[in-house]
């Protein structure tokens, strides 16, 4: 492709993305396809003479796009948002067009350095301790196995007889991070919830004297601001004065509320992560980011090097001793470019512009349970701090009968999703089946959420 004709395709692939969201609405949230009917359409072998660049978007017409659920819909009200606003989306390509593989700062030093200085900025944003320093993950999930991994080596010769602690309602990635650092089943202590679902502090002291008293080792504590089943705040403090007495690594896993701290008013939820030895937040759920970009802070980066660190002799440059070689920082060795598209993001927006569309969100979602608290055929399930709520019908006929009301709320849920307007997903809190409506799409407006919630009164 020479370049006169990149340029002409450039531009029709951006107006394609610009005529994609004027008319996202007007889409199905989730597409009406059967397993296999997409790959069943594509040819089984790759071509051996090139394609003009014409038919491939036409088949980008005609076979992905009615294959794709639409994460960015002004319905979309699943999980959890995954933000591609414009700035993001132009910082990517920004990045995809440099091409740079920014392990080393050799690598892409600009790429390095800026990822500094946006951690820096994020860190001021959402006013976490100053002796955090932060790098820039693939995912929670990542950040989380490299935190278990951090505390194995940490812990050193008594790693074998370490603990892991976090709450049952903790994400999927903290068990998991669990299994891959080699903690075993018998040493993972999985801690009971108050009645808002938050890990109980005095349940995870307790545990951990009994495991010292038994020899073993408190190694690492998990605990959650904004949980993903409900969003709730474990209480950040009691727990981590615990972990802190005990001599456990302690990880806070805020990947979805964490970014909320932007906002004064939010910041009390993280009453207590100054004691933290680790903090993951994902800027590509509700700030705007698109996927993928997770930020990671630390207060010890030479246990992080320790972990993580890998430098074969053909990597070794003379500048290695005065900067920061973020292959070093992680997993992987590789790494793209993800500071362009958060910088993008920051500066597109400003800090006002982030809080502005944070703060609709959280007012859509007050409102939203307004609506559910004020139907008597209705119940909210959890609190509500964040932009998540959880809730289920409630016939009368069917109070007392907690397994036809499961399948009560299945059945609507169902139906709800089956008109293709909107996309809700579920939960079970206490082994009570919930429907979770999350605001957080930046496309969403009061009109959307209305709209969901008058879909749910006509389905019940």
């Amino acid at each position: 492709m020479l370049p006169e004709e990149f340029r002409r395709h450039a531009h029709e692939v951006v107006d394609w993305i610009a005529d994609y969201w004027d008319d996202l609405g007007a889409h199905r949230v989730v597409p009406d396809v059967e397993p296999g009917e997409i790959r069943r359409a594509l040819p089984t072998t790759a071509p051996e003479a090139g394609e003009p660049f014409s038919a491939i978007m036409a088949d980008v017409d005609r076979l992905i796009l009615p294959g794709m659920t639409h994460w960015g819909h002004p319905g979309w009200f699943a999980y959890f948002p995954s933000n591609a606003s414009p700035p993001a989306v132009l910082g990517e390509m920004l990045a995809a067009g440099l091409g740079a593989q920014c392990m080393s700062w050799i690598t892409s030093p600009a790429a390095t350095e800026l990822e500094q200085v946006v951690m820096e900025w994020l860190r001021q944003l959402l006013d976490l301790p100053d002796h955090f320093t932060g790098s820039i993950q693939d995912t929670a999930s990542t950040a989380t196995l490299v935190a278990f991994l951090t505390a194995r080596e940490r812990h050193g010769p008594s790693a074998d007889r370490m603990v892991a602690y976090w709450s049952r309602e903790a994400h999927s990635s903290v068990a998991k991070a669990a299994r891959l650092a080699g903690i075993p089943a018998e040493h993972q202590r999985v801690i009971p919830v108050d009645a808002d679902l938050a890990m109980c502090a005095d349940e995870l002291a307790r545990a951990m004297t009994e495991d010292r008293a038994r020899g073993l080792v408190p190694g690492i504590v998990v605990a959650t601001m904004g949980t993903t089943s409900s969003t709730a705040c474990d209480p950040l403090r009691p727990i981590g004065e615990a972990a802190r007495a005990a001599g456990a690594w302690y990880h806070v896993d805020a990947a979805y509320g964490g970014t909320g701290a932007i906002l004064p008013e939010l910041r009390p939820l993280l009453d207590g992560v100054e004691l933290a030895d680790s903090y993951v937040t994902n800027p590509h759920k509700w700030l705007m980011t698109s996927f993928d970009c997770s930020a990671y802070y630390v207060r010890d980066v030479e246990a992080l090097l320790r972990t993580c660190s890998a430098t074969p002799e053909y990597l070794r440059t003379d500048h290695d001793a005065s900067v920061v070689n973020y292959r070093d920082w992680g997993i992987a060795m590789g790494r793209r470019f993800r500071a362009l598209k958060l910088w993008f993001v920051l500066r597109s927006y400003g800090a006002e512009g982030l809080r502005a569309l944070l703060r609709g969100h959280l007012e859509m979602a007050q409102t939203f349970a307004g609506w559910v608290d004020a139907e008597p055929a209705w119940q909210r399930l959890a609190p509500v701090p964040l932009g998540l709520v959880c809730f289920r019908h409630l016939p009368p006929e069917l109070v007392g009968d907690e397994a036809a009301l499961a399948e009560h709320n299945r059945a609507l849920l169902a139906r709800v999703n089956a008109s293709g307007r909107v996309f809700l997903t579920h939960t079970t809190l206490d082994g009570v089946y919930a429907i979770r409506l999350a605001i957080g799409a930046f496309r969403t407006g009061p009109d959307d959420v209305r709209a969901a919630w008058e879909l749910l009164l006509a389905n019940a």
